[in-house]
């Protein structure tokens, strides 16, 4: 293939006629190096992989960094909450926004990324939120910062339906529950290096620079993908899967199973992502420790999130295969106990342990609800279904933090109605669970 990169310089002569006057003259002269082009892409290719493990290892980073880029707007909100002078509730907002468009990007996101493969979304998606990232340092109004934090959310929305519809492209359907749970564990990971890393950037270089250096990271990200990973499709996806997938779509939508799912995933979303915006405030706000500590502490309950994303894919197929109501069920029962325990602990060491058991059984669930959907549909529309459960979890992304905002300030800064307000869907999570009939949705997908 020739790749051609045309210079345009003024004056000249064009021989080919392009743009050219009655005269034969043009005000450009079309400088072309198709072989040099050509020579440098197909050298390029030389380094593109199929291997699994490789584009496991990309997806796993690529969660790492859409985690902490997301998370550092919680952990920088006391600096910018002095900046612009911000009430709870606004600052809440702020959370909230970028899962407004985080949320309306899924089900577009997913279809993308069964339309056009992974390799494709992934690379636009990561580069564009990258540059949103950066920008995000230069905000000079609240207006201003809640219109990057949207687009934001509207660039990295695509992300996550086509990742799990690259494990769909590169693993074969019987272990893509566990490799899913695997991939999900990088969520924590990067949860868990977001204070690491953010922090001291936001002590040595502001809050703005911090944003600056973070994009520019994403964006070397996307060469590395862009030159190593070679893409393909789902084993199982035929030619005509193509021509059909609106119809696919439309049997996924009437299929119990994913608004069962659904809901799952929406419960638990709200304490997670409730729990993730408004934890930094919470500790320094009711605990009384200072911004240093919190680097330090908040990445330990993330240690939990790991091990359970980890190993629930292999669990719910070894020991609760067509059963994975009840290990729902479970983890949502175990969620809520481990929030009653956080909030009623006396210290800060019971309340980072409490944390712990919050995060190991939450993030079960959310891994689980994933695993479970790719373990059912066919890859032809993996990244849509993927992305269709995982919008009910980021709906509860923009709802849940600004609904804690205004209950931080309608209880005077108290944080009791909060922590009963996260229980409580943590029991609804257990009770959605218990609805699940797996069996008729398997035959119907077939």
């Amino acid at each position: 293939m020739i790749y051609e990169i045309t210079i345009l310089v003024n004056g000249g002569y064009n021989p080919a006629g392009k743009g050219a006057t009655e005269d034969g003259k043009v005000p450009v002269v079309f400088v072309q190096y198709g072989r040099i082009g050509g020579f440098i892409m197909s050298w390029l290719k030389k380094f593109q992989s199929e291997n699994r493990y490789l584009v496991f290892f990309f997806l796993y980073v690529g969660f790492c960094i859409s985690y902490i880029d997301r998370s550092a707007i919680g952990l920088a909100l006391p600096s910018v909450s002095k900046d612009f002078n911000l009430a709870p509730t606004e600052m809440g907002v702020i959370i909230s926004v970028f899962f407004i468009g985080y949320s309306i990007m899924q089900i577009p996101g997913g279809w993308f990324a069964d339309k056009f493969g992974s390799k494709t979304v992934i690379c636009v998606a990561l580069a564009l939120w990258s540059v949103f990232t950066f920008t995000t340092g230069h905000a000079q109004t609240l207006s201003g910062l809640l219109f990057l934090r949207f687009v934001f959310g509207l660039c990295e929305g695509p992300y996550a339906g086509s990742c799990f519809r690259a494990l769909a492209e590169y693993f074969p359907r019987e272990v893509r529950a566990k490799y899913t749970g695997f991939v999900l564990s990088s969520n924590y990971i990067g949860s868990a290096l977001a204070p690491v890393v953010v922090v001291p950037l936001i002590l040595w270089f502001g809050w703005r620079g911090m944003f600056q250096i973070l994009g520019l990271i994403g964006l070397a990200y996307v060469f590395l993908y862009v030159t190593l990973v070679k893409a393909r499709r789902p084993a199982e996806e035929k030619k005509e899967d193509k021509k059909n997938q609106s119809k696919y779509f439309i049997q996924l939508l009437k299929m119990p199973l994913v608004w069962k799912l659904i809901l799952c995933a929406f419960c638990v979303s709200c304490i997670n992502k409730g729990l993730d915006a408004w934890i930094p405030t919470y500790l320094i706000a009711e605990r009384g420790i200072d911004l240093k500590a919190v680097g330090y502490l908040t990445p330990i309950p993330f240690i939990a999130s790991f091990i359970s994303s980890a190993s629930c894919g292999w669990i719910m197929d070894k020991f609760f295969d067509h059963r994975e109501k009840y290990l729902i069920a479970l983890s949502g029962a175990g969620t809520a106990f481990f929030l009653f325990l956080m909030y009623h602990a006396e210290t800060i060491a019971t309340v980072v342990i409490f944390q712990c058991g919050v995060y190991f059984f939450k993030s079960t669930i959310m891994a689980l609800t994933v695993g479970l959907t790719l373990k059912v549909v066919t890859g032809a529309i993996s990244g849509s279904a993927s992305a269709l459960v995982n919008m009910g979890g980021q709906v509860a992304g923009f709802l849940s933090p600004a609904f804690m905002g205004y209950l931080v300030y309608a209880f005077n800064g108290s944080f009791s109605a909060v922590f009963y307000y996260l229980i409580t869907m943590g029991a609804l999570c257990a009770v959605f669970a218990m609805t699940i009939r797996r069996k008729p949705e398997e035959q119907a997908n077939a």
